[in-house]
């Protein structure tokens, strides 16, 4: 990426773009403990894809006209009672003008499930490779659908035939789809970073005190993390990850998390994952988390809930052993 920073800004409504240099961008507000204050609720809302679509080429950045269409599309999406648009859907819909279910079988939550997205400057997430994709897959491996969960099995015999996902256990951690339950609260310490996902109601506690690593036979479902400050950047470094989570990046070797709180209301959030039996080389993705004032709400989801017996229920009279 380079020293320079490509910004977007949504204020009073209006959609800003600037460039600066890296080592300009800091914050002057600090805890007590002298630290970056980067505490709060922060929304992960952008409709920046995870990849780039084909139509930009190399474009790394949309033109006024796109953010424009963008803005005025996605108030008619929402405006309409389709199913909701999770993930890249919005923006997907936005271009083509093709609004597609996210579940066709059965249908979806409708829009008024998402919250207001945010519309920012950027073609993709993923800053690196520049292409704006994920790197080659390595030889013989296809794997799961970068952005969306495993599939759950749609005929289980018993509640281990389910992912961790409908289960209600985890997502995984970092929880990086937007417009759903995708805010965190941050919380800091002296010694201590507390991140707080409102999907499936997951916390991950980072030291920021030197510790010896995990042996690698320890393996944790969000992983086993540690953290440093780089200047004004939180850096958080996470491994041991089980491999068991839904989504790729957290079943990474390791992934590298960097927040840079821009202003009052912005956070500049990036990830580097390393996925060597995946990929034949680390990805960074990027994206502006936006501070609300709000709180987070409780995901009264756990396994056992309604949820669960309904699913096995459906199965079973699907194949006819009850009616």
């Amino acid at each position: 990426m380079g020293n320079k920073l490509s910004l977007p800004l949504i204020l009073a409504g209006s959609l800003f773009s600037i460039t600066m240099n890296a080592q300009d961008v800091t914050w002057s507000v600090a805890t007590p403990d002298g630290q970056p204050d980067l505490q709060g609720v922060w929304g992960n809302n952008t409709i920046t894809p995870v990849e780039r679509p084909d139509r930009f080429g190399e474009r790394q950045y949309l033109t006024d006209e796109e953010q424009s269409l963008l803005q005025r599309r996605i108030r008619e999406i929402t405006e309409g009672d389709g199913d909701a648009l999770f993930g890249d859907g919005v923006f997907e819909a936005a271009f083509s003008g093709e609004v597609r279910s996210y579940d066709p079988s059965t249908g979806n939550y409708d829009q008024s499930w998402l919250v207001e997205r945010s519309v920012h400057n950027r073609t993709s997430q993923i800053i690196d490779p520049p292409n704006g994709k994920f790197p080659p897959r390595v030889e013989g491996t296809s794997g799961v659908t970068f952005n969306r969960p495993q599939r759950g099995n749609t005929a289980p015999a018993s509640w281990t035939d389910l992912t961790v996902d409908d289960r209600c256990i985890s997502y995984g951690a970092p929880y990086l789809n937007s417009g759903y339950n995708s805010y965190w609260q941050i919380v800091q310490s002296k010694n201590h970073v507390v991140i707080v996902q409102e999907m499936m109601h997951d916390a991950r506690i980072v030291p920021l005190t030197e510790k010896p690593p995990l042996d690698e036979k320890i393996q944790l479902w969000h992983g086993d993390s540690r953290g440093y400050f780089d200047g004004d950047t939180l850096v958080v470094e996470t491994a041991n990850f089980s491999g068991r989570s839904t989504f790729e990046h957290n079943r990474s070797r390791k992934n590298i998390e960097r927040f840079t709180r821009l202003n009052q209301n912005q956070m500049l959030y990036q990830l580097t994952v390393d996925l060597p039996d995946t990929y034949t080389s680390t990805y960074t993705r990027e994206f502006i988390l936006n501070y609300t004032p709000d709180p987070i709400y409780e995901y009264a989801c756990h396994e056992g809930n309604y949820s669960m017996a309904n699913i096995l229920r459906g199965a079973r009279v699907q194949e006819g052993s009850i009616e």
